[in-house]
């Protein structure tokens, strides 16, 4: 995401600071989102892929042995397929200079790829990552994930609110608004449908990942990503932004990560104890 959406509100009672954009490449860091009610887990790396900082990541997925990624801002918007095996690109479609790209999904054989205020859907085939129809939708796009189970997409604005869409017409048939403790989790970004049923988000300008329950909205874990950040040097974290792209190694309890302009992908795992050597 590159600016804040207008409807999107502040959850001031559950995240005490704020990290602008800019300042993501500083020392500054936001506190992480505690609560009471849900376990706190932390990113345990497990392996690092360095990689070209070239990616604004907004969509991260991993469908069979190929990872997907759109990336954002006008005029340098792109999609791109690469290898998970040896993480070399195999193809890249740029979009249209007037389109800001936002979140990807594989949904059997159709590559979607959302837009953030351009109100378009494009339909792509996974395989050449060539475009074969547009549909339109109201509202901002930042996040797109696909339910397998339930045959659907889910997708996120900015706000609290997660919409679940019709994979074949991209029609709106339901929503659910996420909640921790009650409040409403505002800034949910990038998305991952898990195999686990649960949706991972990240919060837009923190280094928070929660994992929420489709059913109901709740927030069921709050998992802390900066042991990730930590890991970087100064000169590698110099021209990152914030934390940003996240996609299951499916099978696995494995997931990776990554952040906007990062030099770095990591696979992790998530857990209740921080390894040794990180904080």
């Amino acid at each position: 995401m590159g600016a804040m959406t207008a409807s999107a509100r502040t959850y001031a009672a559950i995240v005490t600071s704020l990290l602008a954009v800019s300042a993501c490449s500083s020392s500054t860091q936001p506190a992480p989102v505690t609560s009471d009610s849900v376990p706190a887990l932390t990113t345990e790396i497990v392996r690092e892929y360095d990689r070209g900082d070239d990616a604004f990541t907004q969509g991260f997925e991993i469908d069979g042995d190929v990872l997907y990624e759109g990336t954002g801002l006008e005029g340098s918007s792109f999609v791109r397929r690469t290898s998970l095996e040896t993480m070399t690109e195999l193809d890249r479609v740029d979009l249209p200079t007037d389109l800001f790209g936002e979140g990807i999904t594989v949904d059997g054989d159709t590559l979607w790829q959302i837009t953030w205020q351009d109100g378009v859907a494009i339909a792509r085939d996974p395989n050449t990552l060539a475009e074969r129809r547009r549909v339109n939708y109201d509202g901002e796009g930042w996040g797109l994930c696909t339910q397998t189970p339930d045959d659907r997409l889910v997708m996120s604005d900015g706000s609290s609110t997660l919409t679940f869409r019709d994979p074949t017409s991209f029609d709106v048939e339901s929503t659910v608004n996420v909640t921790l403790d009650g409040n409403p989790v505002e800034r949910l970004n990038e998305l991952e449908c898990a195999d686990d049923g649960s949706v991972y988000a990240n919060v837009w300008q923190t280094f928070d990942i929660m994992r929420i329950d489709p059913a109901t909205g709740t927030v069921t874990a709050v998992i802390d990503g900066t042991p990730l950040w930590n890991s970087m040097s100064a000169t590698e974290r110099g021209g990152a932004d914030v934390f940003n792209g996240i996609a299951q190694i499916p099978g696995t309890d494995r997931f990776l990560v990554t952040g906007k302009y990062w030099p770095k992908i990591f696979e992790v795992r998530f857990t209740d104890t921080a390894p040794v050597g990180q904080n």
